[in-house]
């Protein structure tokens, strides 16, 4: 079968290349001496290697065999991705190169496509962009979206006078003034003040927060930003703090789960893994993260939700379990975020311009001990959620992959960086370097990893929406025009509390109503533990109750984490794997037949239209041509069969891998037509 039937085509990705930030170790391999290496940076290689193995840091094991290359040919090569992916410095990496070109060369373009901007890139009908949250008017405009009159934008932190990993401009109670967020940002770790996050309708608020690192301030300090966030609630509720270095696991122990959870996946046959695989599945501790990040974030939405009272995520810095909870307490809560562009809002938001540390968690340059997957475990998180409850999700389970493979891509400045200012003083000192004139700018502007259409085609881009998704209206056909249904008050309520008269939840049974290990009303932290038993009963009556009623998609979404509910995200982690793969199998099987259903029903709409407002015969033509879906009917009633190249790891390819032990490697010398003479061993072993 074609290899290029199979997958989709990345703009900027050839089929076989690897990004040199995606690479993860490198090992050569000489068969006739049983030796092998781990090739680190400006090391020398005393053997003639026979194969290169390249571990990725996407799942991916790619093998080449030098049976037809010379052995110096052979060595300057594995030398040579030793040297290149492993750089000693940020501006090496290939964003800063491509940029300074594109400064110097104006008319240059990625893929014919300016750069810059935030970019919708999805191909969607709103033509929405993506909010940044660079400038002081994208935070207002989050501001009256929440309702959050009691807040105000801050500058305090303009042009990083105070703090360097805090983002210019942030969200602050209306009660606090600049002269005491100046004072007080004395006392916190890292000077990283008190941040808004996201404001529930019934006043309550989502904060972020550091440690107060002075003891002799520190009570006076913490009253008073917790009366400034009771005075900003319309109740004067109370605040509720969750320590989240307590309550979740810290980034060490989810580093040693992933590697033990590749280890599994990636680098062990499965035919020797098959009959203990589940056990070792689970002695990986991941799908056990998962399920505690999960619990804890649906106990603080029970605290926003039914308490109506403020919550503040505490974390000694604050920058890194408390980017994926304060995310997913706003996944669960606000349907906004559960389409495509308030999902890219809420990563830019609470991520991006939050500090998170991209560069050492991704861990770019290969020399960081600080590396730790948080943002794969919180698009895992999101998974877990998209698979539960399909139908309040925008997007797709492919666009979350697509999306962690992004991040590995070293032309986006999104992923590259660990705050807004290291992008802005990094990017300075390179343009100074290059001689690039930056006029008003502050530092050089990257391409965004939001405007897909630098790396995907607009067809390629239909695969990100979800064809089981269902949108806050439906449109009709009334008198020739185009009407939207509206929800009235009585069965959709936006302060998140209404409850459709349909989609009843089929996935609880009675039985499930019942405590049972690792539930959400079984077994509380022990910060709930410590509080009155009236209200450890109102928390699991909160749980029963929701769970008994039909699932409002536009409402707030709470996690099945019981038992078999948390699972494997076989789409990420098993793509590479031939002997993984369903033939016809997996989710994609049943998207296919969703998506011809979606198309017929559009199809059939558009002829609706097309009939009231007798339209030229050429006009309908070019609207039928449209569609939203990758995969489209042919026509009405289509019963035609999945296509043959359809499989669990749909839209990317096994054959490709290259890497399993029952593949052999593939000649590179098919690779190296037309290649540049390479440096000479000595020069790249030598080379700072």
């Amino acid at each position: 079968m074609p290899l290029q039937k199979f997958h989709y085509k990345n703009l900027l990705l050839g089929e076989h290349d690897v990004p040199l930030t995606c690479i993860e170790q490198i090992v050569t391999v000489n068969d006739t001496k049983r030796k092998q290496k781990v090739l680190g940076p400006n090391q020398k290689l005393k053997f003639n290697p026979t194969e290169l193995i390249i571990y990725c840091k996407d799942f991916r094991i790619v093998r080449f065999r030098f049976d037809e290359a010379g052995p110096e040919s052979a060595k300057k090569v594995c030398l040579a991705i030793a040297h290149y992916s492993q750089p000693t410095d940020l501006q090496l990496l290939f964003a800063f190169e491509y940029v300074g070109e594109i400064y110097h060369n104006p008319a240059k373009k990625v893929n014919g496509i300016d750069p810059g901007g935030g970019g919708g890139g999805i191909g969607s009908a709103s033509g929405q962009q993506t909010p940044l949250f660079e400038t002081y008017s994208d935070w207002d405009r989050e501001i009256k979206r929440t309702g959050a009159s009691e807040w105000r934008v801050c500058s305090v932190n303009e042009g990083y006078m105070i703090s360097t990993c805090l983002p210019e401009y942030f969200v602050v109670p209306s009660s606090l003034a600049d002269q005491d967020l100046k004072l007080y940002s004395y006392s916190f770790i890292g000077r990283r003040m008190p941040l808004w996050s996201w404001n529930h309708p019934n006043g309550s608020a989502l904060v972020r927060m550091a440690n107060i690192k002075d003891v002799l301030q520190q009570r006076r300090i913490d009253q008073r930003i917790c009366n400034a966030i009771t005075r900003s609630h319309p109740l004067r509720s109370d605040v509720y703090k969750s320590d989240l270095d307590k309550c979740l696991p810290n980034i060490q122990e989810i580093q040693a789960a992933h590697i033990k959870l590749k280890q599994l996946c990636v680098n062990e046959p499965f035919e020797e893994t098959e009959e203990k695989w589940l056990s070792s599945l689970e002695n990986t501790h991941w799908l056990e993260y998962i399920r505690s990040f999960l619990k804890h974030s649906a106990e603080l939405v029970y605290m926003m939700e039914r308490k109506h009272v403020s919550v503040v995520l505490q974390e000694e810095e604050g920058r890194d379990l408390s980017c994926l909870a304060a995310s997913l307490i706003q996944v669960m809560l606000d349907p906004y975020f559960r389409t495509i562009v308030g999902f890219q809002s809420l990563i830019q938001k609470e991520w991006v311009m939050a500090g998170y540390q991209f560069l050492d968690r991704c861990n770019h340059l290969k020399r960081s001990d600080k590396e730790s997957p948080l943002f794969l475990m919180f698009l895992d998180c999101v998974w877990q959620l998209l698979e539960q409850y399909p139908a309040a999700f925008e997007f797709s389970e492919m666009y979350l992959t697509i999306l962690y493979d992004s991040a590995r891509i070293s032309l986006f400045g999104t992923f590259l960086f660990n705050c807004p200012h290291q992008r802005v003083k990094e990017s300075t000192e390179f343009a100074i370097s290059k001689n690039i004139q930056l006029g008003d700018e502050k530092g050089l502007k990257f391409p965004c990893v939001w405007d897909w259409s630098l790396q995907f085609t607009s067809r390629d881009r239909l695969l990100f929406h979800n064809p089981l998704y269902i949108g806050k209206s439906a449109p009709c056909v009334q008198n020739g025009a185009v009407k939207t249904f509206k929800r009235s008050k009585k069965n959709y309520s936006s302060t998140l509390r209404g409850v459709p008269p349909a989609l009843k939840n089929g996935i609880i049974s009675e039985q499930e109503f019942l405590p049972r290990r690792n539930s959400l009303i079984l077994k509380l932290k022990p910060d709930f533990l410590q509080q009155a038993e009236s209200q450890s009963n109102s928390m699991e009556q909160y749980f029963r109750d929701w769970f008994a009623k039909p699932v409002d998609l536009h409402g707030v979404i709470l996690p099945h984490i019981s038992g078999t509910q948390i699972k494997p995200w076989k789409l990420c982690y098993f793509r590479w794997v031939p002997e993984a793969q369903i033939n016809h199998g997996g989710f994609i099987t049943a998207f296919h037949k969703v998506s011809l259903l979606a198309d017929e029903v559009d199809m059939l709409n558009r002829n609706l239209r097309q009939y009231k407002s007798n339209s030229s015969l050429q006009g309908s033509c070019s609207e039928l041509d449209q569609s939203r879906m990758y995969f489209r009917a042919n026509s009405l009633n289509d019963t035609s069969d999945a296509p043959d190249f359809l499989s669990s790891s749909f839209p990317f390819s096994p054959v490709g891998n290259l890497c399993r032990r029952s593949i052999l490697g593939t000649p590179l010398s098919k690779f190296l037509s037309g290649a540049k003479i390479w440096l000479s061993t000595e020069t790249l072993a030598n080379e700072d």
